[in-house]
């Protein structure tokens, strides 16, 4: 939604530029989720899916609160079933750049490394773009984790690590937070991808 969505992209792009590298972005990663061999996929939506294509998943409305909150809950939602916690991975939609085989490798990882361990992809900026657990009561320590700061993946590690959690590494990746971040990012997408696209659309209107 443009003045919502992706704002600290504001300048050099518009809201409504912001608004649509968002739904790229968005758009880019269900592609790549759905491409990944898993069980189960789960979308912590916030408000309505507009065009969004959520074929392929399971929906959950994301609760009231701050991020750290919100979080929680989209690991106890995306965990509730019959056969009871799965060892979960959670991403958001600021790496399109993710592959299939990236997640499902990191998935790999996760279930490799038995109960008792995390595996956390941290960024550049100090925050992180991947979260896997194998109980969502390991993602209770996340609403006291201070988010959207330069030490989030820091202070993340260290709250599951006093949990009694083995936190293993994922690749880093950049997240899309400002325009040069969505620069980068978009040069990492594949030739035929909507960030990809979008991103050289709002370079174009600057030259």
């Amino acid at each position: 939604m443009p003045g919502r969505s992706k704002t600290r992209l504001t300048p050099p792009c518009t809201p409504e530029q912001a608004a649509q590298i968002a739904a790229a972005a968005v758009g880019d990663t269900l592609d790549t989720v759905r491409g990944t061999p898993v069980q189960r996929r789960v979308v912590a939506l916030d408000g309505a899916p507009g065009e969004l294509d959520l074929s392929g998943c399971v929906v959950v409305p994301q609760v009231e609160g701050d991020l750290g909150t919100r979080l929680a809950h989209a690991f106890a939602d995306a965990m509730a079933g019959p056969d009871g916690d799965l060892p979960t991975l959670l991403i958001g939609m600021d790496t399109p750049q993710v592959t299939p085989g990236l997640l499902a490798a990191a998935l790999d990882r996760l279930v490799t490394a038995g109960p008792g361990t995390a595996v956390l992809g941290t960024a550049p900026d100090g925050g992180w773009w991947a979260l896997g657990l194998h109980a969502a009561a390991a993602a209770l320590v996340l609403p006291a984790v201070p988010m959207s700061r330069e030490d989030t993946a820091v202070r993340t590690r260290a709250a599951l690590e006093q949990a009694g959690l083995t936190v293993l590494d994922l690749p880093e990746l950049t997240d899309i937070d400002h325009f040069p971040d969505a620069v980068s990012v978009a040069a990492e997408c594949p030739e035929g991808s909507r960030t990809r696209r979008v991103v050289a659309d709002v370079l174009a209107t600057r030259t």
